[in-house]
């Protein structure tokens, strides 16, 4: 009996295991009961045509909506190109950012509660319609929130200016764009032990060293799942130019079976791009549950 009591104990990873997928059983429920379905007509629609609207049925093309895309449609590539370039830029400036900051505000200074507040404001305002009528713009990528004044456009010049102003655009979009990944910092800098770093100091640690050996690698889980939401973030955004060019192909121009292949081109390259992400990164993720 000893034995079979023995043989059934959950290990402390494995509760952990079951207690996460009771969390996200919903969720999983959920997509197979009403997301699943529409994937399957997406896939068919990305390698089908309309034929008739009324019923929506399709006929098979096989890979000619894709060869379209890619041969003949002169918008797709350039913005996607575009956006892949934006990402890459953006997600390790808001990485670093938003640590940075997250630090500063994990610190005992005077009014640290005002400041957690005001950075994640941006994220109770949302995105979409909320923000173009805050900032008077369309999208986040001309003119945002923080322009160059006419004094420094005149000694700047016409060459210069247009620089400066996308450096400007791309800090602004850093800051409505961190304050999720700021308060995911805060919770893994809270989660840290103080003795940790008392024993540090006693051994004579400076900061700069605590920094790297002690609150990088303790945060590490926390530095990997801000990067994959990041770029999921970055990819997904309702501003996001790509993301606009396949509802307008798709609804404005009914052209279904092409804004479905559009769509998934760029789910698939999100997808690969987050696990080749994760794959790097998991090795060099700190798990206090393992042994070394």
């Amino acid at each position: 009996m000893k034995g079979e009591d023995k043989k059934w104990k959950l290990t402390m990873g494995q509760r952990k295991n079951l207690e996460a997928f009771m969390f996200i059983s919903p969720w999983l429920i959920g997509a197979v009961l009403f997301f699943l379905g529409p994937v399957f007509v997406s896939i068919k629609l990305s390698f089908s045509e309309i034929v008739k609207i009324k019923g929506f049925v399709m006929e098979w093309v096989g890979l000619e909506n894709y060869k379209y895309i890619f041969l003949w449609d002169i918008n797709f590539v350039p913005m996607f190109l575009q956006v892949i370039l934006d990402t890459i830029i953006n997600t390790p400036i808001t990485l670093v950012f938003s640590l940075v900051i997250a630090i500063l505000i994990n610190r005992k200074v005077v009014g640290r509660s005002f400041f957690r507040t005001a950075f994640f404001i941006p994220v109770l305002l949302g995105s979409g319609y909320v923000m173009e009528q805050l900032l008077g713009i369309k999208d986040n990528s001309v003119g945002v929130g923080i322009v160059v004044p006419g004094s420094v456009v005149s000694i700047l010049g016409p060459v210069f200016t247009p620089i400066v102003q996308s450096f400007l655009d791309r800090i602004t979009i850093i800051l409505w764009k961190s304050g999720v990944q700021i308060i995911l910092f805060l919770a893994g800098l809270q989660g840290i032990s103080g003795s940790l770093y008392e024993a540090a100091k006693c051994d004579g640690a400076t900061e700069w060293e605590m920094f790297w050996k002690i609150t990088l690698p303790m945060i590490s889980p926390v530095i990997l799942l801000n990067f994959i939401y990041t770029i999921v973030a970055f990819f997904t955004d309702s501003n996001n130019a790509i993301v606009d060019y396949i509802i307008d192909q798709s609804f404005k121009n009914t052209q279904f079976a092409r804004g479905a292949a559009m769509g998934w081109i760029y789910f698939a390259f999100t997808f690969v791009v987050c696990m080749l992400v994760f794959a790097v990164m998991r090795k060099r993720v700190f798990n206090m549950g393992e042994r070394s």
